[in-house]
């Protein structure tokens, strides 16, 4: 099978998985058929989940992408109580030394040599070194110094439940943040939980509700002390609305069903629009018919928002500006800002050109008609690349010679992928070139008269030539070697400075086809119609990226 076949394979295959992974309900697809993380190990089932949230687009989704996961417990809380099973260690020193950690009986205390039981269960972590220090001085009361620290928290096990991607009993211990457990657990499913009323419960009580907005947003995470047998349940998720367009968090967020509804501002201190973003379209929910509201920021503070809504913050405003750059061989500035309409006449009034400027072929290049013509190559390597994968064989000989035809092709479809187009204008032979309006971003280049002509491409010494009036095509490329035996001599491009094209064959090399100091002579290569079958779709590719990007594309 061709390499970039098999590539195309397995991203298809690896994009199914994680689509199936972010729809996941306890382990089953949407049709109730065991899902494809049900049929992985727990590590690899939590991999494929945490990269199923690092790529959705629900807030708050790429909190579980495992780094919560790995973490160890928090170092220090001072709001921890102490509980049976934890680990302290109390060092005494002076006129009796004691260096050991001690684990909370069942009863609560820690044994203390020459001082006995310490109740410890239930204080606060702050306080342990002071009750230490208390119970040591009934005994020592001078010359003994002590020093108590929390080792280690007792090692519990949590039930995480509810709308998360693995629900189960995991691991930690009583000092792990609820995000520990949660990131263990695959993280809350973006399409089912809720991140606003996360719930810790002990029985059948609540114990807390957590709502990981407040963290995402403004850092706040208050500290819970979990105990063995607690439950992390994460409810059905509720409203939701998707922002888009120029914002800086452009996701989807829930927000409560408590009865106020969210409004364009509240969701805006979320998405955090950018600064260049004017106008918000509201696209609503409205069943099959879906109605379309645009309105300036100034005016969209208060306007509601429901469930199913869309918004889009855009940028609606002409610029007053833009800016052009001029190369080449001139003593003017080399940026210029220009109003927004200024023409191309107006600018080139400004240069101010050298001797050996060439003036007769200003070159422009524009980043959107580079997009452009990218867009066309891109249009024709897919169309060449789809004949190649639907092509029928008739015979098991005729298929192995497609096979090996078919994956020479497509590495020649990839490489051809990265080639990049100039984005030149043909400007010099307008009549109309005074007229032409600018675009921000548009480079103005003015060659310079150096007397060469440069030829490439399938030719034994690529090379420049010293431009001399008597000589023809034929010339120039006999002075580059000739052509090499790839070469289709009956493809030649004469590309000229101002950006135009010329094409001729081997019946008009000797037709009075002029060459013409500072042009760029590129030799096609042939293509073997006997031995591709899609020949004529490269063919014109090859002459595509010649025109567009002024290089030769072998084979």
């Amino acid at each position: 099978m061709p390499n970039s076949l098999l590539r195309r394979l397995n991203l298809a295959l690896a994009g199914g998985l994680l689509a199936s992974a972010c729809g996941l309900a306890q382990g089953t697809t949407p049709t109730g058929s065991p899902s494809p993380a049900a049929a992985l190990t727990p590590v690899a089932a939590q991999a494929v989940h945490h990269q199923a949230n690092a790529q959705s687009d629900v807030f708050g989704a790429q909190l579980f992408t495992g780094a919560f996961a790995n973490a160890g417990a928090t170092p220090f809380n001072p709001d921890y109580l102490i509980a049976t099973g934890d680990t302290v260690q109390v060092r005494l020193w002076g006129a009796f030394s004691f260096d050991a950690p001690l684990t909370v009986d069942p009863q609560g205390n820690i044994f203390l040599p020459h001082v006995g039981p310490v109740q410890v269960r239930g204080t606060r972590n702050a306080e342990l070194q002071e009750r230490i220090e208390t119970a040591v001085r009934r005994t020592f009361r001078t010359n003994v110094s002590s020093y108590a620290s929390l080792a280690a928290a007792q090692p519990v096990r949590v039930f995480v439940s509810g709308n998360v991607n693995r629900p189960g009993l995991y691991g930690g211990t009583s000092m792990d943040s609820l995000l520990h457990y949660l990131d263990q657990a695959g993280g809350i499913d973006p399409a089912r939980g809720s991140f606003l009323a996360v719930q810790v419960k002990r029985g059948n009580a609540v114990r807390a509700s957590f709502n990981l907005y407040d963290f995402l947003t403004r850092g706040r995470m208050p500290l819970l002390q979990l105990a063995d047998g607690d439950v992390i349940f994460v409810p059905p998720r509720q409203g939701t609305v998707r922002v888009s367009g120029l914002a800086q968090n452009a996701r989807r967020f829930e927000f409560a069903n408590d009865g106020a509804a969210p409004t364009v501002a509240s969701l805006a201190e979320l998405a955090k629009p950018m600064a260049q973003a004017t106008h918000v379209r509201v696209v609503r929910n409205t069943g099959t018919v879906r109605n379309t509201e645009y309105y300036p920021l100034s005016e969209a503070a208060g306007v509601t928002l429901q469930s199913g809504d869309e918004l889009e913050f855009t940028a609606d405003k002409k610029p007053g500006t833009i800016t052009v750059r001029v190369e080449g061989e001139h003593t003017s500035p080399q940026e210029y800002v220009l109003p927004y309409g200024t023409r191309l006449g107006a600018l080139l009034g400004q240069i101010q050109l050298t001797p050996d400027a060439e003036a007769q072929s200003v070159q422009l290049f524009r980043q959107s008609v580079r997009q452009r013509q990218k867009e066309m190559l891109e249009t024709s390597l897919r169309s060449l690349e789809a004949a190649l994968l639907t092509a029928r064989s008739g015979s098991s000989d005729e298929a192995r010679l497609r096979k090996d035809e078919a994956e020479l092709t497509l590495q020649w479809v990839d490489r051809a992928r990265r080639v990049e187009p100039l984005g030149q204008v043909v400007i010099a032979q307008s009549g109309q070139r005074e007229d032409m309006l600018l675009e921000n971003g548009d480079v103005l280049r003015i060659p310079r008269k150096d007397g060469l002509v440069l030829v490439s491409g399938e030719v034994l010494f690529p090379n420049a030539v010293a431009y001399e009036p008597g000589l023809s095509l034929q010339d120039y490329i006999g002075r580059a070697g000739g052509y090499t035996q790839t070469a289709d001599n009956s493809r030649v491009v004469i590309a000229r400075r101002d950006g135009s094209f010329e094409q001729t064959d081997i019946r008009r090399l000797n037709a009075g086809l002029a060459v013409r100091p500072g042009d760029q002579v590129l030799v096609l290569p042939k293509v073997d119609e006997k031995r591709r079958q899609f020949w004529k779709d490269m063919t014109q590719i090859i002459y595509q990226i010649a025109v567009s990007a002024k290089i030769v594309f072998g084979l």
